[in-house]
């Protein structure tokens, strides 16, 4: 649709359209008569400036479900684009609404940002960067995978193979001491983890805090209050995200949550890991285990929920996903999954993914980002 295209009103009172979670909102259910006439552009704009943080500051993960049938009636009525600016600026608005709640916070010195595998937190890290500063802020950043211990020192899962989502794979005696150090204004050497190698190592990297710093943490434990210790609460701002979305059919039945998470996993580390689908597929279970285990139970402790997950999404995924799925053989033992996902794909029509802006968080997985990771 061209952003000149005038858009007509029809009435809905559903607030629950408007959380801001990445899903995709139909735009013309969303204007009220005020707005006729205007362009989609512009209509945008003014729905999107309306959204307030009371959407956001929720002790659980939010989303909306719309049914693939209803999202395939708009991609085939020419609304692709609209669905995918609408979310994407929601989703911008919403990591906006953070930025100044952390800013509003002047006691605020670390924002610690965690969620389960492919919830995008790399992005939604540097976009949130972008949004402190907007409010006068600098935004400094430390990775815990920085942090973890040697790989012989990893901790085992039951099947015997390294745990690498468990919260001692991390030396918190080094995290908390250099977190000590960096809030009380010291300099501190990072670490840097090699992982061709499986060591620790000091890297030339050095990190000070100024008075207008806040230090972004991304890593999967971030809301696990053992691995922050005793640094003073106040001085911390938590973050839980996740691409928590549901596909549902007309007849109100529904696809597993996390399966968007997973395809996303595949297709970024076909592209950059050089993984097939059939590994992806092996190890998915042992990271869902390490999840709840690690993960989600400490969700409660965020000072905010926020959904990267768009609705739409698997539209863009299966582009690349479905040829992944296609390579997995009859005798594999991860092949009725890839058929199970392949058929959940192929419900989705083809959104072109070059209507995907360059900045969106969904090319941390498609490729093309504008960031640099």
């Amino acid at each position: 649709m061209s952003t000149s295209t005038k858009i007509g009103y029809k009435g809905n009172k559903s607030s629950e359209k408007f959380e801001v979670n990445g899903a995709f909102l139909k735009i013309s259910e969303q204007i009220k008569s005020e707005l006729e006439g205007k362009t989609l552009d512009e209509a945008i704009e003014y729905l999107v400036s309306r959204v307030k943080g009371k959407y956001l500051f929720s002790k659980r993960l939010k989303t909306v479900c719309l049914s693939i049938g209803m999202m395939n009636r708009a991609i085939d009525n020419g609304e692709a684009d609209k669905m995918v600016k609408m979310a994407e600026a929601l989703q911008a608005r919403g990591i906006e609404l953070i930025g100044n709640a952390v800013a509003a916070r002047p006691q605020v010195k670390a924002v610690l940002i965690a969620g389960p595998s492919s919830s995008g937190k790399t992005t939604f890290s540097k976009k949130l960067c972008m949004a402190l500063e907007q409010n006068g802020l600098v935004a400094q950043c430390l990775s815990l995978d920085d942090y973890y211990v040697d790989r012989h020192l990893t901790p085992l899962d039951e099947s015997g193979e390294y745990d690498y989502e468990s919260l001692y794979a991390i030396n918190i005696e080094l995290f908390q001491q250099h977190l000590s150090q960096l809030l009380a204004g010291e300099e501190v050497q990072l670490p840097r983890y090699d992982f061709q190698t499986g060591k620790s190592l000091q890297s030339d990297q050095r990190l000070r805090l100024t008075p207008q710093s806040v230090l972004i943490i991304e890593g999967i434990h971030g809301l696990n209050p053992q691995l922050t210790g005793s640094i003073p609460e106040e001085s911390l701002f938590r973050i839980y995200i996740s691409a928590l979305t549901v596909a549902k059919n007309d007849d109100g039945t529904y696809y597993a949550t996390t399966d968007n998470r997973l395809i996303r996993r595949m297709v970024r580390d076909a592209q950059f890991r050089n993984t097939t689908a059939s590994q992806t597929l092996a190890r998915w279970p042992s990271v869902r285990r390490g999840e709840e285990k690690w993960i989600t139970p400490f969700q409660q402790n965020a000072n905010v929920n926020f959904c990267t997950a768009f609705q739409y999404e698997l539209a863009l995924l299966k582009q690349l996903a479905l040829p992944l799925l296609n390579n997995v053989p009859e005798d594999d033992p991860n092949y009725e999954e890839a058929q199970r996902l392949k058929w959940i794909c192929n419900r989705f029509h083809d959104i072109p993914i070059d209507l995907l802006p360059p900045h969106s968080l969904l090319r941390e997985f498609l490729g093309g980002s504008a960031f640099e990771y």
